[in-house]
């Protein structure tokens, strides 16, 4: 399990690595796909909200530890299963408690502590313009790329005339036939039977007129 305090410090550093990426996706959702201004304040807010909501976890998972290990007290059988543990385990359980406790305590200190919130919202804020700066570069590089600028134009030239040869042009000529067997299959159906009867003109027979 390694030391208490540095498994503290590694959980709270993968939390506040998970609440900078919940905070980072909540300032694109409303800025960039809601279209609202980038308001200090409120992201702070939702910062708290979130810290505080990863401590509960913490202090949810020591919950679990505590029980576990009061399970698994005086039991000297063998285990059934990863989580099917026994007296020997009661130490780790107690230890993981323990670090899930302190996870837990550092991180509701953080939630209260305004310079911390705020440099976390600063953090997600920088790691969401980032993200937009990224993608923006990526669509200006496509778009903008020239044939003698872009080292493999030729090599991805070749790949689409293959393409172009193989698939796009066969399915080409697979649709040019089938809309020409339809339109045969239209003037076979219009064109009129032998056998059928010579047409009629205002209740005439025109086959009379020749008689």
């Amino acid at each position: 399990m390694g030391k208490t305090a540095d498994a503290i410090a590694e959980g709270v550093a993968i939390a506040y690595a998970a609440a900078k990426l919940v905070i980072r996706n909540r300032i694109l959702v409303d800025t960039i796909a809601r279209g609202e201004d980038f308001d200090a304040a409120r992201f702070a807010s939702f910062a708290q909200e979130t810290l505080n909501h990863l401590a509960r976890e913490q202090e949810e998972a020591a919950e679990l530890a505590r029980r576990q290990a009061k399970r698994a007290w005086g039991k000297f059988s063998d285990s059934g299963g990863t989580h099917d543990y026994r007296d020997r385990d009661t130490r780790n359980l107690r230890k993981r408690r323990k670090q899930y406790r302190g996870v837990a305590r550092q991180l509701r200190l953080h939630a209260e502590d305004p310079h911390a919130v705020r440099v976390l919202v600063e953090q997600s804020r920088d790691a969401a313009w980032g993200d937009v700066a990224a993608n923006l570069e990526r669509r200006l590089n496509v778009e903008g790329m020239r044939p003698d600028l872009d080292p493999n134009y030729q090599m991805m030239r070749n790949a689409r005339m293959q393409s172009l040869r193989l698939v796009d042009l066969p399915k080409l000529a697979a649709h040019r036939r089938h809309l020409k067997d339809g339109e045969s299959a239209q003037v076979s159906a219009a064109a009129p039977s032998e056998d059928a009867p010579a047409p009629r003109r205002a209740g005439i027979d025109l086959s009379e007129l020749d008689s």
